[in-house]
């Protein structure tokens, strides 16, 4: 049995279950605020951060990349045609640069901002840095985000999928980034439109049905955010 220890909103955790859903995983989710410092989850990983993976007595597996390394080993080759992970060691390294590129760059220069400041301040209590948004830092994420979606749009329209002729990890990593801001409406859709009709692709899979239905407490989705046609 897999269990899964993440947040809704966290892009690394929408990334794990996307994965985890595309591999026909049946997962028990566990919610953990990561600001809280939960003793219990702190024994499992020090670090305090999601998302971690644990499989039945094993060890946790901690962090998105590893957790698709841990999930194509064992579970990969037996997906056949549907495998995630390249077949050429060339591929790979590309499919994982990107896995990076997004997991990291995206996320420390767009997804931590817009994320941060407004959906986790409404959970964080003011005495732990809660509270409104500065709006400066969402004019710097808003600013960063058409560069990144540029690119995403330039990967998109020079190859089938981000990292290559098939859907993969990398592919998975950038929506999984992405559709944690589209839910509060800051994706400027309009910017590229080889990057929408990606990312179009992408949110109409299976996998993606439990992201769309994930909802914050007193702030309603975008209304592009479970419209499959935008």
């Amino acid at each position: 049995m897999l269990k899964l220890f993440h947040h809704p909103f966290s892009a690394a955790s929408r990334f794990a279950r996307l994965m985890l859903s595309e591999h026909d995983c049946k997962v028990e989710f566990v919610t953990e605020r990561p600001w809280e410092r939960r003793p219990d989850f702190l024994q499992i990983n020090p670090a305090g951060s999601v998302p971690v993976l644990v499989e039945n007595d094993g060890p946790p597996i901690a962090g998105a990349p590893v957790i698709m390394e841990y999930i194509d080993e064992t579970r990969g080759y037996a997906m056949g045609d549907r495998r995630l992970m390249p077949n050429h060691p060339e591929a790979r390294a590309e499919m994982r640069r990107l896995v990076l590129w997004f997991g990291q760059k995206f996320h420390e220069e767009v997804t931590h901002y817009f994320v941060h400041e407004r959906i986790f301040k409404l959970e964080i209590p003011s005495s732990r840095g809660g509270g409104a948004p500065d709006s400066q830092i969402l004019r710097a994420a808003r600013a960063n985000i058409r560069h990144h979606l540029r690119y995403i749009g330039w990967l998109a329209g020079s190859r089938d999928w981000l990292a290559g002729e098939r859907i993969s990890f990398a592919d998975l990593a950038a929506a999984a980034e992405l559709s944690a801001i589209d839910y509060i409406g800051e994706v400027p859709w309009d910017e590229d439109p080889h990057a929408t009709a990606w990312y179009a692709r992408v949110k109409s899979r299976p996998s993606f049905r439990g992201l769309l239905a994930d909802k914050v407490t007193g702030l309603p989705a975008s209304p592009t955010y479970a419209d499959l046609d935008f």
